[in-house]
């Protein structure tokens, strides 16, 4: 066993296979599960966000899995400052602790703490949200590529409030969102482990088709529907809820809402890909790779 606390994080882009890989190491390691995938925290979405099932959540002890609600607002800063408290307690009777999730902005956060920001003046703060109601996410999306064309290639460009954070920060401060990142952090009292899981593209948005096409076998449908109360939530703003909201409002059939989910998801699972890249001491494994194989790596 590690003599340091250790948090091994488990990342990759969905579909690839990151549950199946964190039950075997928490199992290996006689330890307990951290999610940091930030679509899975809300109970109200179950199927959409393929949540472990109740079998995989009883054979190891999970943490942040359905515990918040979507009427919630939750921000990265909140789960950094329960997740750390989390980590702590469980240090206490843990030498490793494993993290997993495709929310590479929530294990950024926990590794290596938030970037402190510049405070946003209500006024800026509202004036880019009318900018959104008359020009749309496209919008967002233009004028931000023109504020902070570092940032555009790294943000989740279909999110819009990441999209709107970060043009408050460009135009609050009058510099680039991205040149506040990566700044002095605080220490952690825990050395971190990084494992990115891969396979080939074609296989992966195989998998991703089987998911969405299962999704709607279990019930995504009357899932979604149960939701459109809260649809302007800011956690139902993504992809599997907000292409149905779409098809509820009769802009789009059924057929061409699990079309858009598809291609949605694989969108987001490139930009997933793209986010890890920068990782360079993570461990990379092929999504095959044994449980043995990883865990005599990590000993």
């Amino acid at each position: 066993m590690m003599s340091t606390k250790t948090l091994i994080y488990i990342a990759g882009p969905t579909s690839v296979g990151k549950t199946k890989t964190a039950l075997g190491l928490a199992k290996a390691f006689d330890t307990e599960i951290i999610s940091c995938d930030s679509r899975q925290f809300y109970k109200e979405m179950k199927i959409g966000t393929a949540v472990p099932t109740q079998e995989e959540l009883a054979a190891v002890p999970h943490h942040f899995i359905q515990s918040k609600s979507v009427e919630q607002v939750y921000t990265v800063a909140d789960f950094e400052n329960e997740a750390i408290a989390t980590i702590g307690k469980l240090f206490d009777n843990k030498d490793t602790l494993i993290m997993v999730g495709g929310s590479g902005m929530y294990a950024d956060a926990i590794m290596f703490g938030m970037d402190e920001f510049p405070e946003i003046p209500v006024e800026v703060r509202n004036q880019i949200r009318l900018f959104y109601e008359t020009h749309g996410l496209e919008g967002l999306q233009v004028l931000l590529r023109k504020k902070d064309p570092k940032y555009y290639t790294r943000v989740d460009i279909n999110n819009p409030m990441r999209l709107l954070r970060a043009l408050e920060v460009c135009i609050a401060s009058d510099k680039p969102y991205s040149s506040f990142l990566s700044q002095d952090r605080p220490e952690r009292s825990f050395v971190s482990k990084m494992i990115i899981l891969h396979c080939p593209r074609t296989v992966l948005y195989d998998k991703i088709n089987t998911r969405v096409d299962q999704m709607i076998k279990d019930g995504l449908e009357e899932e979604v529907r149960d939701l459109i109360p809260f649809k302007d939530q800011a956690a139902l703003r993504t992809v599997g809820y907000k292409e149905l909201f779409l098809y509820f409002e009769g802009k789009c059939s059924l057929e061409e809402a699990v079309h858009e989910i598809k291609k949605n998801t694989r969108r987001y699972a490139k930009r997933q890909i793209t986010w890890f890249k920068k990782y360079d001491n993570a461990l990379c494994f092929p999504a095959n790779t044994t449980i043995n194989e990883i865990h005599d790596l990590l000993v």
